[in-house]
C-alpha cells in the first residue's frame, strides 16, 4: 500500500478514539493559536455568511457550523520475516468544516443526492503544522465558504425530492445538544524507550519457521494526536489521542490450490501497553501453527445442526451481528432506490428499531454499552471516550435488559425511537457520525460453566444422532488476513450481499465427534442466517466472558453495516466486546469457500531460523 494511502487510513482511525481526562475550557497558555483562529473565523461566519437567491426575500444563512481539526503524529513500522519493509514518522494537520442550512427539523444533511455543488476547493483538507493563526484562518475561510455553498445546493435538492413524496418523515434531521467546554493540556508524544524497528524485526522473524507461508506482514502503529472541535452552538473541545496497534496478516495455499489466510492483532491505548516481543512471538506462532493446520485440514461440507461458539469467537461474532442492530438513528434519505437497497443488503438498517419493550434476546440477557469502562477483570478495553465526535458527553446505555429492548445507541441524528443523542455519535475523519458501539457487554443471568456448556452441546449432538457437530474457535477478519485488495474484492463479491441476512466467516472451526470427543479441524466454512433474530433462541450461554478488542471499519459503504466489524488500525474506530461462549441449537453452515489458484511450480526455498 502506498504511503499516502496508509496515512489517509490512519487519519480515519484517529478521529474517534477515546480521550484522556479534560478540564474546563480556558485560553491555553501554550502558544497554540488553533482555537483562537477557529473562534474568530466562526464568529465572522455566524454573523456575516449569507447567500442571496433570486426570487427569495430573505438571504439564506447557515443555522449550524462545525469546525474540526486533527493534529497528529504517526510512527509506522512494517516488517516481514525479520526484515524491515518501511519505517516512517510523520506529522500532519487536517481540517473539516460542516455547514447546515435549514433548521433542526429539516436541513441539508441526511440526504444522498445524485449530484451536488463542486467548487475549486472542498470543505476539508490539509493545513499547516505550525499552529499559525493567520494561515489557519485563511484555510477556514475558504472551507467554510465551500461547505455553505454545498449545503445550500443539497438543501434545495433535498426539498425538491421530498416534495415529490406522498408522505414525508416526521423525524427531525438534527438533535439539539448542550454546549461542552473541554480543554486538555497539549501532550507531547511519548514513543517510549522501546526500539520499535527492532521489535518489528524480531516478531516478524517468528514466521520464518513456517516456510509454507507465502507472504506475511507485521505492522506496528503508534499514534499521538490532538483533536479540536468548535461549533456555532458554543462547544469548544481540545482533547488528546494516543493509540497503538500490532497487526499481522499471513497467506498460504492448501494442496488443492485454495488460498488460506490468518491474522494476529493486538491494540492498546498507549504504546507502552503494547505486548512484549515474547508475547507477540507466541501469538504469531499460534496463528502460524493454525494456518499450517488449515493447510492439512479437509474442506468443510454442508452442515445443519448445533454449533458452539467459544468465547474467543462469540465476541467478534456479536460485534458483527449487534453492530447494526443497536443503531437507533434513521438511515439517510436516498435519491436513488439502489442506495436504499444496498444499505438493506449490507445490514445497514436496524431490525430492532421500533421494537422498544419487545423481547429481542433470551430472557436473561442484558446488553450494556459503556464508553466509561477501561477494563474487564483486568483486561484493558480500548473503546472508551469522554465526549463523542459530535461534542456530546458519552453516556452508559443499557440497551437490553432481561432480553427486552430498552434503548438504542444514538448520535445527533434522531430516529423513530429517540430524538436525542446519548453520546454515541462516532465517526472517522470526513465521515458523518453514526451511532457506534464503544465497550459492549453481553451477559446473562442464567449461565453454564464452559465445561457444562460443552457437555450440553455434546448431549444435544448425541440426542440428534449427529455424526459430528461444529465448534467455532475464531472468526475471520478479512481486512487483516487478506493482504491484497484483489483478494478482498473477490471475497466481497461473493460474501457482501449476504452479510445483512446473516452470512458469517469463521476462521478456526473444528468437527467434534460426540461418541469419543475426537476433534478435527476443517477449512473454508461459511455460516448462513446468523443474524440478530437467531440470537433470540440461544440454547446455552457460558460464564467464561472474553474481552475482544477490535477496530470498527469506517470505510465508505462499510460503516454502520454488518461489514463494520471488519476494520483495521488504518481505517477503523477502536471498540471492545465482552461476551461468553454461546450455543446455538441449529445453524446452517455451507461447505468450503474459495476458488483454487495455481500453485508455485517449485517448493519454497530454505529459510534460516529466526535469530
Amino acid at each position: 500500500m502506498r504511503r499516502a494511502e496508509r496515512i489517509a487510513g490512519l487519519i480515519l482511525l484517529l478521529v474517534s478514539m477515546g480521550s484522556t481526562a479534560a478540564t474546563s475550557a480556558q485560553v491555553p497558555q501554550d502558544n497554540d493559536h488553533t482555537l483562537q483562529a477557529m473562534r474568530d473565523e466562526m464568529g465572522r461566519a455566524k454573523t456575516r455568511l449569507e447567500l442571496k437567491i433570486p426570487n427569495i426575500d430573505q438571504p439564506v444563512r447557515p443555522y449550524y457550523i462545525e469546525y474540526r481539526l486533527l493534529d497528529f503524529e504517526v510512527r509506522e513500522v512494517v516488517a516481514e520475516y525479520g526484515t524491515l519493509l518501511s519505517s516512517t514518522q510523520t506529522r500532519n494537520r487536517f481540517m473539516n468544516v460542516e455547514a447546515r442550512v435549514g433548521s433542526y427539523k429539516l436541513d441539508s444533511s441526511n440526504f444522498i443526492s445524485d449530484d451536488g455543488f463542486r467548487g475549486f476547493i472542498g470543505p476539508n483538507g490539509e493545513v499547516g503544522i505550525d499552529r499559525d493563526y493567520d494561515s489557519l484562518r485563511q484555510d477556514l475561510w475558504i472551507a467554510t465558504d465551500q461547505a455553505f455553498k454545498e449545503a445550500v445546493e443539497t438543501y434545495s435538492r433535498k426539498q425538491a425530492y421530498l416534495s415529490s413524496l406522498a408522505r414525508q418523515s416526521e423525524i427531525d434531521d438534527f438533535a439539539k445538544a448542550e454546549a461542552v467546554h473541554l480543554i486538555d493540556p497539549l501532550q507531547a508524544p511519548d514513543w517510549t524507550s522501546r526500539n520499535w524497528d527492532q521489535e518489528a524485526r524480531e516478531t516478524s522473524a517468528t514466521l520464518r519457521a513456517f516456510s509454507e507461508i507465502h507472504e506475511s506482514r507485521v505492522t506496528y502503529y503508534i499514534v499521538y494526536a490532538t483533536e479540536y472541535l468548535l461549533t456555532s452552538e458554543g462547544t469548544e473541545i481540545r482533547k488528546n489521542r494516543h493509540f497503538a496497534a500490532i497487526e499481522a496478516g499471513m497467506r498460504t495455499f492448501a494442496d488443492d490450490g485454495v488460498p488460506l489466510n490468518h491474522f494476529y492483532a493486538k491494540y492498546a491505548t498507549r504504546p507502552a501497553d503494547l505486548p512484549s516481543v515474547e508475547t507477540v512471538r507466541k501469538g504469531l506462532n499460534v496463528a502460524g501453527t493454525e494456518l499450517m493446520a488449515l493447510r492439512a485440514a479437509p474442506p468443510a461440507q454442508d452442515y445443519t445442526g448445533p454449533v458452539l461458539f467459544e468465547a474467543r469467537a462469540a465476541a467478534p461474532m456479536l460485534a458483527q451481528v449487534l453492530g447494526p442492530a443497536v443503531n437507533g438513528a434513521r438511515p439517510p434519505i436516498s435519491f436513488s432506490p439502489v442506495m436504499e437497497q444496498l444499505l438493506g443488503n449490507l445490514g445497514g438498517k436496524s431490525d430492532w428499531v421500533g421494537r422498544l419493550g419487545a423481547r429481542v434476546l433470551p430472557s436473561g440477557v442484558s446488553v450494556v454499552d459503556d464508553p466509561g469502562a477501561r477494563d474487564f477483570n483486568g483486561a484493558p478495553l480500548i473503546g472508551g471516550y469522554a465526549v463523542d465526535d459530535e461534542g456530546v458527553r458519552a453516556e452508559k446505555a443499557t440497551l437490553v435488559e432481561s432480553g427486552n429492548l430498552k434503548n438504542e445507541l444514538m448520535s445527533r441524528r434522531p430516529g423513530p425511537d429517540s430524538n436525542q443523542s446519548n453520546g454515541h455519535g462516532r465517526a472517522a475523519f470526513l465521515n458523518d457520525a453514526k451511532p457506534t458501539m464503544s465497550n459492549l457487554f453481553f451477559s446473562s443471568a442464567e449461565t453454564l460453566s464452559a465445561a457444562d456448556l460443552k457437555k450440553k452441546f455434546l448431549d444435544t449432538c448425541r440426542a440428534e444422532k449427529m455424526t459430528y457437530c461444529l465448534v467455532v474457535r475464531e472468526m475471520d477478519n478479512p481486512t487483516l488476513s487478506l493482504l491484497h485488495q484483489e483478494d478482498f474484492s473477490e471475497l466481497l463479491a461473493s460474501y457482501g450481499g449476504g452479510a445483512g441476512t446473516g452470512d458469517r466467516l469463521p476462521l478456526v472451526v473444528y468437527r467434534i465427534y460426540p461418541e469419543n470427543g475426537r476433534e478435527e479441524m476443517i477449512r473454508g466454512s461459511r455460516i448462513i442466517g446468523l443474524n440478530s433474530r437467531a440470537l433470540r433462541n440461544l440454547a446455552g450461554i457460558g460464564s467464561d466472558s472474553f474481552a475482544f478488542n477490535y477496530m470498527q471499519s469506517q470505510d465508505n459503504g462499510f460503516a454502520g453495516t454488518a461489514l463494520g466489524a471488519f476494520g483495521s488500525a488504518r481505517s477503523g474506530l477502536p471498540a471492545s466486546v465482552v461476551a461468553p461462549s454461546l450455543l446455538f441449537e441449529e445453524l446452517e453452515v455451507r461447505g468450503a469457500r474459495g476458488e483454487a489458484k495455481r500453485l508455485p511450480l517449485l517448493p519454497p526455498p530454505p529459510m534460516s531460523p529466526a535469530k
